[in-house]
């Protein structure tokens, strides 16, 4: 790739990454459980002006505002302009009074929620594998959509594991939840039926994926950190 090409993918990219600006605050806002109104009486600006940024893709909100917006939700200017979307999770440091706790089963299955993207993981031929991909849950088993043929579908009737997870960058804090438990297809119309009317949204990787297959948790455990 040549010095110029390279510099405009890295100014498209750039320029993709600020028009998200708006859709990040929002984002940090919501898991701060954090109203329009709030997050503009803290940073100091009118709610309206947090109404435009979350709204309007191409609002660029000045470095002053984005300083006070990301002190509010307890994150960086670097995270709100995107400039750690392709980085991986945890970069940053560790808390030095952090501890690491048990959740109960009733924890685990309130942060697998409704849906989600977590990780399957089985053993192949080729030696173990993890995917990620998006999921619901229906009567406490994991359900989620595959192409036949993938390495996905290769799991039915199989023992699987499967784990979703969250890391605040900003609290050095995070939990995870692990199912083990066995594949197996759904087939029968009316079970197909239902699970199409119950997930939350189609694959994000697209595609035609028209194989169901659920995970019946066996064990459901999980951990979480804590900075007091």
């Amino acid at each position: 790739m040549s010095e110029q090409t390279s510099t405009h993918a890295s100014s498209a990219t750039a320029d993709h990454a600020s028009g998200d600006i708006g859709h990040r605050i929002a984002r940090r806002r919501e898991e701060l459980g954090l109203s329009q109104e709030e997050t503009a009486s803290r940073a100091g600006t009118a709610p309206g002006y947090i109404r435009y940024l979350e709204e309007q893709c191409t609002a660029m909100p000045g470095m002053s505002v984005l300083i006070r917006l990301a002190d509010v939700l307890e994150t960086s200017v670097a995270a709100l302009r995107g400039g750690e979307a392709d980085l991986p999770p945890g970069i940053g440091k560790a808390s030095r009074h952090s501890e690491l706790m048990e959740l109960s089963a009733e924890e685990c299955r309130a942060r697998l929620s409704t849906h989600g993207v977590g990780r399957l993981a089985t053993d192949t031929a080729d030696g173990p594998l993890v995917v990620p991909l998006n999921y619901t849950v229906v009567d406490d088993a994991i359900a989620f959509r595959t192409a036949p043929g993938s390495a996905p579908a290769e799991v039915v009737g199989s023992d699987v594991a499967f784990e979703v997870d969250h890391i605040d960058e900003a609290l050095s804090q995070g939990w995870s939840v692990l199912v083990r438990g066995r594949a197996r297809a759904v087939t029968d119309a009316d079970g197909v039926r239902r699970l199409e009317e119950l997930a939350y949204s189609a694959p994000w990787a697209g595609g035609e994926r028209s194989l169901w297959v659920c995970v019946d948790p066996a064990a459901v455990t999980g951990r979480r950190i804590d900075v007091p």
